[in-house]
């Protein structure tokens, strides 16, 4: 790190921080000279690059090629109204230099992959993975063992978070934890599960604490611990972790030496990259069915409060619970001797009902893929997307 004096306006803007005696105007001059790069403007993201902005780091990267929706606001509070349909960096950077102009703010408008993932980390001094995939997990875990960088890892759902340290102080990586993603569409997403809009706040900001003190060297990181915590019950737990000699990356006998292809590693490739199996139904092909007045049922298997935001005409409502119940009345209203379609939000619970569906013996049953966010994003625009 350069040396980096603090001017006479940075001394009155941190001040708050020079009386501190873990962090003084050494601390606050290794806060300005620090670099740390924030995968995703998202929920995490948001939180996590303001707090750093305010505390005065000196450079903030941020990458994610995303535009801001109106459904992120409920949460990613680094975006506003007036930004809806701009880049994210764009909306991130603005915030940022309006919170605190003496920050440098690099933007990276592309998706972190493996071909670029390895030129962007080198940069900076820590990482804070603030993304929502798996395989952007697992890519930037890799990149940050083989650069040796400190991964803040953080990850929210529904009413709880967790958050970690990676790879900093000899302590385990994400690897070490979870040495391979789980089956595809086994952990729903947020945008199937829902997220209180707070929570993200709770964890960002925690990952944004972990970067401060890893840059001041101050304190205990949370390195070899895993914390959970639940918004509900209003409770943190802690698990302790420990480096995994068997680690195909970070053990004793490390077999990754390069980044590989993360969508194909977490079984992930996008829809257009891969056939539909024989149980899957594509929008466009389930409008053709209806255009050419095909005999068929409709069945959302979502909950009754999602279906007030938004339905299929012609829809019938069975909830996945009560299907998984095996609520026989429900059950008797499905007409088994016709085509049936099942949907939901994106399609990860619409295909658990078909196989629950099939084990009770009805076999003509399509599951559609992308679920009513693909029908409204594709087919029919006036469907509220949430």
């Amino acid at each position: 790190m350069s040396n980096e004096k603090l001017s006479k306006q940075e001394l009155n803007r941190y001040s708050r921080h020079l009386v501190l005696p873990e962090v003084g105007i050494g601390g606050q001059e290794r806060i300005k000279q620090g670099k740390v790069l924030i995968v995703g403007a998202g929920g995490l993201g948001s939180p996590a690059a303001l707090y750093l902005a305010a505390a005065g780091i000196g450079t903030i990267g941020i990458v994610d090629f995303d535009v801001v929706e109106e459904n992120n606001l409920q949460r990613q509070i680094i975006h506003s109204t007036k930004e809806i349909s701009t880049l994210k960096v764009d909306s991130a950077k603005n915030s940022i230099n309006n919170l605190n102009p003496n920050v440098k703010v690099e933007t990276y408008n592309v998706k972190l992959n493996s071909q670029n993932a390895m030129e962007i980390i080198k940069k900076y001094d820590v990482v804070i993975d603030a993304s929502d995939n798996f395989p952007t997990r697992y890519l930037v875990n890799d990149a940050c063992v083989l650069l040796s960088k400190p991964n803040i890892y953080g990850s929210i759902f529904r009413f709880e978070g967790h958050t970690s340290v990676f790879n900093y102080d000899d302590g385990p990586c994400y690897r070490c934890l979870f040495p391979n993603p789980p089956p595809r569409d086994a952990v729903p997403s947020c945008t199937e599960g829902g997220v209180l809009g707070v929570l993200p706040g709770v964890i960002g900001t925690i990952q944004a604490t972990e970067a401060l003190k890893i840059i001041i060297e101050k304190g205990d990181t949370l390195s070899g611990r895993f914390l959970v915590y639940d918004a509900l019950s209003m409770k943190f737990k802690e698990i302790k972790l420990s480096k995994n000699k068997n680690c195909p990356i970070c053990g004793e006998n490390p077999r990754i030496k390069e980044l590989v292809d993360y969508e194909q590693f977490c079984n992930m490739k996008e829809e257009e990259e891969k056939s539909l199996t024989k149980d899957e139904i594509s929008v466009h092909q389930f409008k053709k069915m209806i255009d050419d007045h095909e005999d068929f049922v409709l069945v959302d298997v979502r909950e009754e409060y999602e279906w007030d935001i938004c339905k299929i005409e012609g829809a019938k409502l069975i909830p996945l619970s009560l299907i998984i119940n095996g609520d026989i009345d429900i059950l008797e209203n499905i007409e088994s001797d016709k085509k049936i379609i099942l949907h939901c939000h994106t399609g990860a619970r619409s295909a658990e009902a078909l196989q629950i569906l099939r084990n009770k013996g009805f076999k003509n049953l399509k599951n559609l893929v992308g679920g009513i966010d693909a029908w409204s994003n594709e087919i029919d625009p006036e469907v509220v997307v949430y």
